[in-house]
């Protein structure tokens, strides 16, 4: 199959990638960075999504994994989801051998927590997944997102390389653990290649964080962190 990725540099993105490559796929990138590795069944192409004339001409993609975004930074709404709908839409258009469609989200989308204008861009596009989703349902094409918590990439280090700050997100999540991104690249396997009937659905990966206990540790919010651990501990104290 021919496979698209936005954000392909990053770690989920080239994750993902390797992943469909090892499987026989084709797969084409699209990032602002270069590409993560050099492989005779990848294209990569340097792009930024917020411009429609910088996409490349390809063949029709068989599945679009759009993954593309930036954290807590002043493109929140432009990429993550003007920018998303863009290249989406544009990828659409005229496409017939569409099978699957898949979006990366967030948890934040689902818990209201961290950042608020990234939450806000990842929540509406959970918005726009269950729009297209409507719209290609009669095609019986599935549209989904994933809603990750927290993944050992590199633009969560500001707290994995931070002891304290790590601490007090194990403090507060269930499973003791992250998702790494091959984990993260089983989800969007399944959910593209052998999913055929769910559509419309953000599925919530968290390891229990939002539904079990629910917080977010970032630098800025240590002191509301320390609260929550502190009236949680208290509450186990009087049971």
């Amino acid at each position: 199959m021919n496979i698209l990725i936005t954000g392909a540099s990053g770690g989920i993105g080239s994750a993902v990638a390797a992943r469909f490559l090892k499987n026989g796929h084709t797969v084409f990138g699209l990032d602002v960075a270069p590409a993560p590795f050099d492989h005779p069944g990848y294209t990569h192409f340097v792009a930024d999504i917020r411009d429609e004339s910088a996409l490349p001409e390809l063949p029709m993609p068989e599945i679009l994994f759009l993954n593309a975004g930036v954290q807590n930074s002043p493109d929140d709404i432009d990429l993550n989801l003007k920018a998303t709908i863009l290249v989406t839409e544009h990828y659409l258009r005229g496409n017939t051998a569409l099978r699957s469609v898949l979006f990366n989200a967030s948890s934040s989308a689902v818990s209201g927590q961290e950042f608020p204008v990234y939450t806000a861009s990842k929540a509406g596009l959970l918005g726009y997944m269950k729009n297209l989703a409507i719209r290609l349902a009669p095609r019986r094409i599935p549209c989904n997102a994933i809603c990750l918590g927290g993944v050992y990439t590199p633009l969560n280090e500001p707290v994995v390389r931070d002891p304290e700050l790590w601490k007090q997100i194990m403090d507060v999540t269930p499973m003791k653990k992250w998702t790494d991104t091959e984990e993260v690249a089983d989800w969007v396997e399944f959910l593209t290649m052998k999913n055929r009937s769910m559509s419309g659905e953000s599925l919530l990966i968290d390891n229990g964080e939002y539904q079990l206990r629910s917080t977010f540790v970032w630098p800025e919010s240590t002191d509301i962190v320390r609260l929550r651990v502190a009236r949680a501990e208290a509450d186990e104290e009087n049971r």
